[in-house]
């Protein structure tokens, strides 16, 4: 009987072995390291395992009375309680990834709503041209009308390149030319446009740190804009994300209790009522 335990219990662990490369698929930078601490644990253990079982094998090849076998039954039991703890420690993982995932995309369904939104004040502004609007570039029609003032033509060219380059999904040249955007227009109606972008496609590169620094110099700089209660939304995701629930919520509630009135304001509240749900 006790061989049979043996047995079992090294199919068990290699049946939690085998079961791995599910997680490649997690892409937050602490859990992947997570993982593979665990990957390295359970290897080490599935070596000593494998190494106890093989000594058990030999000294029960040789046991003459009782005790020696209720002892190893005893340390069968230790081995099963381990491989116990280790499937539990990657249950927890399994639903760090859902979380994970499901973060991400609403991440990016808020960014899907916003582009959506700027295409609509493009085709808008296209059909129903202000007087002395011509020279505004139709991709960014909707955010300078949002600023009551015209830009040039060269602002809004410069703009509506970077922009591309984010809607594209290369973050990396949307934040450099939104960025050189910045240089070039300082004063820009559309400066805090940029900066919000630069924010986002820095989350788009799952670099929320830098992402959390970008729009937080949005609403340093232009605590007035329009754009300063979507920087904090996108705070609180990057912060959600990161798994600083506190501060993301902290952030949604300064949200509400700053713009009460915005459409970012909405959003906050329903983030704050899945907050209380969880």
């Amino acid at each position: 009987m006790p061989r049979r335990l043996a047995s079992a219990a090294l199919v068990l662990l290699a049946a939690l072995c085998a079961a791995r490369p599910a997680y490649a698929l997690f892409e937050d930078d602490e859990a992947r390291k997570r993982v593979d601490r665990l990957r390295s644990e359970v290897a080490e253990n599935q070596r000593k395992v494998e190494e106890h079982l093989k000594q058990l094998d030999a000294a029960m090849s040789n046991a003459s009375d009782r005790s020696v076998l209720i002892d190893m039954s005893s340390q069968l039991e230790a081995l099963r309680n381990e491989m116990a703890r280790m499937r539990g420690q990657l249950e927890v993982l399994t639903n760090q990834q859902e979380t994970a995932d499901r973060r991400q995309k609403d991440l990016y369904l808020d960014i899907d709503t916003r582009l959506r939104k700027l295409e609509s004040g493009r085709e808008q502004a296209a059909a129903n041209p202000a007087p002395g609007a011509a020279g505004v570039v139709p991709g960014v029609a909707g955010a300078a009308a949002a600023t009551g003032e015209d830009v040039s033509p060269a602002e809004t060219k410069a703009y509506q390149a970077a922009l591309d380059q984010f809607k594209l999904g290369n973050y990396a040249l949307a934040v450099s030319a939104m960025q050189g955007f910045l240089v070039t227009y300082p004063s820009s109606k559309l400066a805090p446009n940029a900066q919000y972008w630069i924010g986002m496609a820095h989350s788009g590169q799952r670099d929320y740190k830098s992402a959390i620094a970008a729009q937080r110099k949005l609403l340093a700089s232009w605590p007035d804009s329009e754009k300063a209660p979507d920087a904090m939304l996108s705070i609180a995701s990057a912060q959600e994300t990161m798994g600083d629930r506190r501060n993301a919520q902290k952030t949604l509630e300064e949200l509400l209790a700053k713009y009460p009135k915005s459409g970012a304001a909405a959003s906050a509240k329903q983030r704050l009522a899945a907050f209380s749900k969880r």
